[in-house]
């Protein structure tokens, strides 16, 4: 039986993936979370084979949380189901240790056949997913600007490009002002940008915001 470990902040999707993966005769989910410090205490506290981690939770962003699971448990398995396209997360998170990486928007045999596959220790990503992979080898030469930020550099960047004030970008992340306004200046110094504007014209051309 694979034990299944659901970490979401809003119990509604908990209680749909729970009634999803309830069909099934060999996984089992054993727990669950709302944000990222129950993950940790759980996690301290219990055996799990598979995490299922939202990337957007309330005191911690999944990223930093799945880089901070597999520090600790690197034989954890990981797999990251996101309300956000691939294009935004998808590579960062494998690169940070994930096993696979699934929109919330897939269908409920395609997550059954990922949690398999994770648990198995395989990797599990979408043929779309595989083919962006593929570009971004083909890439390394020609580096996209936005792939030289660090994750907290490219979560400020994100949501700069959604509109957000510093002040709203300092509150949502519990950092100071002046941390927020450090980490726009390195931002626009590393991808060689003047102002917000231009931030927000990268990230729609480059599809890391809609």
């Amino acid at each position: 039986m694979i034990k299944v470990f659901l970490v979401d902040d809003h119990k509604i999707v908990r209680d749909g993936l729970k009634q999803i993966l309830a069909e099934t005769k060999d996984i089992d989910v054993v727990d669950e979370a709302g944000d990222g410090l129950e993950t940790m205490r759980k996690v301290r506290q219990n055996d799990y084979d598979v995490v299922l981690l939202d990337i957007a939770l309330p005191d911690t962003d999944g990223l930093h949380l799945l880089k901070t699971l597999k520090q600790e448990y690197p034989n954890l398995f990981v797999l990251m189901l996101s309300m956000y396209p691939e294009e935004q997360y998808a590579i960062r998170t494998l690169k940070a240790g994930a096993s696979g990486y699934l929109t919330k928007d897939s269908a409920s045999e395609e997550l059954i056949l990922a949690i398999r596959k994770v648990a198995q220790g395989g990797k599990y990503v979408t043929f779309s997913l595989a083919e962006k992979l593929a570009f971004h080898l083909d890439e390394e030469l020609e580096t996209p600007s936005h792939q030289t930020l660090s994750d907290r550099e490219y979560q400020v960047m994100r949501m700069i490009a959604l509109g957000k004030s510093v002040g709203d970008i300092a509150e949502e992340l519990s950092l100071s002002v002046k941390t927020v306004s450090t980490y726009r200046t390195r931002i626009l110094e590393k991808m060689s940008l003047s102002n917000n504007a231009e931030i927000i014209r990268y990230a729609v051309q480059q599809k890391i915001v809609e």
